[in-house]
């Protein structure tokens, strides 16, 4: 059976030579380099201990160095399942999804035309080259000097020009007795509708050479000279030879960089290609006249597992970003990701170099951002999240994009990422509604997310404010009021303390208290740091939630809260993860909390509006206040299992009687 031409080609461009041989050998993890697709094992056609057998991934083949064994995915299937080549092909493309050709008896023929597209297309290399160096091509030559191009690079890039006029490369292809099916065929000329002679594709244009990954011409991509043209690049269409959506501008030289450890960088032109290159950066590729599709971030992935897409810094390049990711999410596998180089604002890869040379290049390469950074961006960027509806519309689509990524490690990862950006932006932000993209908790102020500090690296002490907005210490006016008195301090600390060891031993609670957790703004900056890390960690990852306490806060603060003698006491601590015991415990904790802090603002408000005189709705309100007070203080008498601050309890002491009872004084009321 003949097989159709290119479907050895695509076989082996769909199945990767590491997974078929994966199946049979074990690696040598020490030898190995999977980042580079340099792998190393013992040798499965004969018996060995040291990893002698080598797979370079990139290239497709495999080599023993002990029985001298070599070939490549097909080859492999063939000997280790013992199968006849064509039971190779049919192995491999059942694995790859590609469904087996039918008979051909013309396929051999198809082949043949295929070589001869591909003579015809070097021998228009060598015309339009050739044509470069005329007169008439004067101004091209003046515009690639200027681009910074010499003579040495443009034959590098077997740069041409297509001079104007309708049959220029025609008549030459036919002097060399070209048959016009050829020609037509190869994607160089088209037939006139009005019965006259074929006429030329490119004409009056600086041509670029589009070879595969083998190094064949299979088409042109042509920059137009007159600035009035329609197509400022015009690419060939589609022939045998060339499908657009498969092939990378400059795929071979790319590839082989890749292998040397150069990074790929995935630009959007031909000019941008080669400026990159000439300037250093080997492993450049660009899609040819369209967005990148998802066989080209295949080809993409099969020579770096992580390419950087360099985006021009205008409104088009972001786009051009934006419908990227959507296409690639449900497409990622471990290790195969994006990131995505921005580009100074109105300027190119190619203008940079020229502008500010080969280091600034660099530096927006260095700080190329993942996949889950500019997905954030796109949807926070330039909106604000001052309403509960506005967060909930960002929720929701954050969870549909999270939806289409397949692998579902990948997908726990993003959602881990996007709360941590989520977390920043609501809450680290404790003055209102989040703005997108802007101020602390907007997008990019930390490109290497969630980074606490331990007590070690000087931790969170003295008042300092964490980064992921732990609320700031009680203001020095609160601190000094009446009416929020320092035993008032300790009692919040207490039910603080209990509150946080009890979801900590049951993590499982969490979800239900969530939004208390959120609200609660604890008095002492440890409290605060515990409370953040159990929204961060508690609901998603509870098993790393005491691990990331020990990083974040050091070793002994887990033990330290554990050890409080109302901690310890508490049923909660006792019998880790009782469910039910814990929902009862916080409800009543959180309760207590609530009571003593809507009391204290109401006394707090009431004090502010003293002015010397008092009316009577102000006397009602310091009385129903006092009351609620009694009322807190006989019930925490009532609980001294877990709360005892001191040998005065919860009461208030004489400072605070003497002045509580000066304030009723000024305003002529006696408490009952």
């Amino acid at each position: 059976m003949s097989l159709p031409p290119g479907f050895l080609d695509e076989l082996r461009t769909r199945v990767s030579l590491s997974d078929v041989v994966g199946r049979k050998v074990m690696w040598d993890q020490r030898k190995s380099q999977p980042g580079k697709g340099d792998l190393w094992s013992p040798c499965p056609f004969h018996h060995e201990k040291t990893a002698s057998f080598h797979v370079d991934d990139r290239k497709g083949f495999y080599y023993c160095f002990g029985c001298h064994a070599k070939g490549d995915a097909l080859k492999f299937v063939q000997e280790t399942e013992n199968v006849s080549f064509m039971e190779a092909v049919e192995i491999l493309a059942g694995e790859a999804g590609l469904e087996m050709p039918k008979r051909d008896p013309k396929a051999a023929e198809k082949q043949d035309r295929r070589t001869q597209l591909a003579e015809v297309m070097e021998q228009a290399v060598n015309y339009f080259r050739l044509q470069l160096k005329t007169q008439g091509a004067s101004e091209a030559r003046a515009y690639l000097a200027r681009r910074g191009l010499d003579q040495a690079a443009l034959d590098r890039w077997e740069i041409g020009f297509a001079p104007d006029g309708w049959q220029n490369l025609w008549d030459a292809l036919k002097g060399k007795d070209v048959a016009d099916d050829l020609i037509l065929g190869a994607g160089l000329a088209k037939p006139s509708n009005k019965g006259k002679r074929p006429y030329d594709v490119f004409r009056n244009r600086i041509m670029f050479p589009i070879r595969d990954a083998r190094g064949r011409a299979i088409a042109f991509g042509g920059r137009a000279m007159d600035p009035n043209d329609n197509a400022k690049y015009l690419n060939s269409p589609e022939t045998e030879l060339f499908d657009k959506g498969r092939n990378l501008y400059n795929h071979g030289p790319a590839r082989a960089a890749s292998g040397r450890g150069s990074t790929l960088i995935v630009a959007e032109g031909y000019m941008d290609v080669i400026a990159l290159a000439e300037a250093g950066f080997a492993s450049s590729v660009a899609p040819l006249g369209t967005a990148v599709t998802d066989n080209q971030l295949q080809l993409l992935w099969r020579m770096s597992d992580e390419p950087v897409i360099a985006l021009d810094g205008d409104t088009a390049g972001l786009r051009a970003a934006m419908r990227l990711i959507d296409m690639a999410l449900p497409l990622l596998e471990a290790g195969k990701s994006l990131r995505f180089a921005i580009m100074p604002e109105g300027k190119d890869p190619d203008d940079l170099l020229r502008a500010e040379g080969v280091e600034a290049v660099q530096a927006v390469l260095d700080q190329a951002i993942p996949m889950v950074r500019l997905l954030w961006r796109r949807e926070t960027e330039g909106r604000v999240f001052d309403s509960p509806e506005r967060k909930a519309a960002l929720d929701k689509s954050l969870r549909e994009k999270i939806k289409l990524i397949r692998d579902p490690s990948i997908r726990q990862h993003y959602a881990e990422d996007l709360k941590e950006l989520r977390f920043q932006l609501f809450r680290g932000n404790r003055d209102g509604g989040g703005r997108g993209g802007q101020g602390g908790t907007g997008y990019g102020q930390r490109p290497g997310g969630y980074q606490p500090r331990s007590r070690a690296q000087g931790g969170f002490r003295d008042g300092q404010r964490a980064p992921w907005g732990a609320p700031p210490a009680p203001r020095s006016t609160t601190r000094a009021s009446i009416v929020a008195s320092a035993e008032e301090h300790d009692f919040a600390r207490v039910r603080e303390a209990v509150i946080l060891a009890t979801a900590i031993t049951t993590p499982t609670v969490i979800p239900e208290f969530e939004v208390n957790l959120e609200r609660m703004q604890c008095l002492d900056m440890d409290h605060a740091h515990l409370r953040d890390l159990l929204l961060r960690f508690g609901i998603d990852a509870p098993e790393r939630l005491r691990d990331e306490i020990a990083y974040a806060l050091g070793p002994d603060a887990l033990e330290n809260l554990l050890s409080l003698r109302h901690v310890a006491l508490s049923p909660c601590v006792r019998k880790p993860g009782d469910l039910d015991m814990a929902s009862l415990t916080l409800a009543e904790e959180f309760a207590k909390l609530e009571s003593i802090a809507g009391l204290n603002a109401e006394l707090a408000e009431a004090e502010e509006d003293l002015d010397g005189l008092a009316d009577e709705a102000l006397t009602w309100r310091l009385r129903q206040a006092a009351e609620a007070r009694n009322r807190a203080v006989r019930s925490e008498n009532e609980d001294k299992a877990t709360y005892d601050v001191g040998e005065n309890g919860a009461r208030l002491n004489r400072d605070e009687r003497d002045a509580f009872g000066d304030l009723l004084k000024r305003i002529g009321f006696t408490a009952e």
